[in-house]
């Protein structure tokens, strides 16, 4: 079964990608999302201070890893652990 994402969720997404640096083709593979998207994904990422780019690697900052902490606790608190994990190693 096929679920819409929230942008949260596909924010969420990016952000744990880059946690190590990411291209950007790398972030569409691994987030399944097109290369339009991508960008706007990105662009608000970084305005919010999310997400830097240094050379051609998309880097989690600080506050995006907080984050994404926080996006993890409150999913652990509404779906659980074993969803967490999921949500956590990208698991589908």
């Amino acid at each position: 079964m096929n679920r819409k994402r929230e942008s949260h969720q596909i924010e969420a997404e990016i952000l744990r990608i880059c946690r190590d640096g990411a291209k950007k083709t790398w972030i569409v593979y691994k987030a399944y999302i097109n290369f339009a998207l991508v960008n706007v994904y990105i662009g608000e990422l970084k305005r919010r201070g999310l997400l830097h780019d240094v050379e051609d690697l998309y880097q989690t900052t600080e506050e995006g890893l907080e984050f994404l902490r926080e996006y993890e606790s409150f999913n652990k608190i509404r779906f659980g652990a074993q969803e967490t994990t999921k949500i956590i190693t990208g698991e589908r």
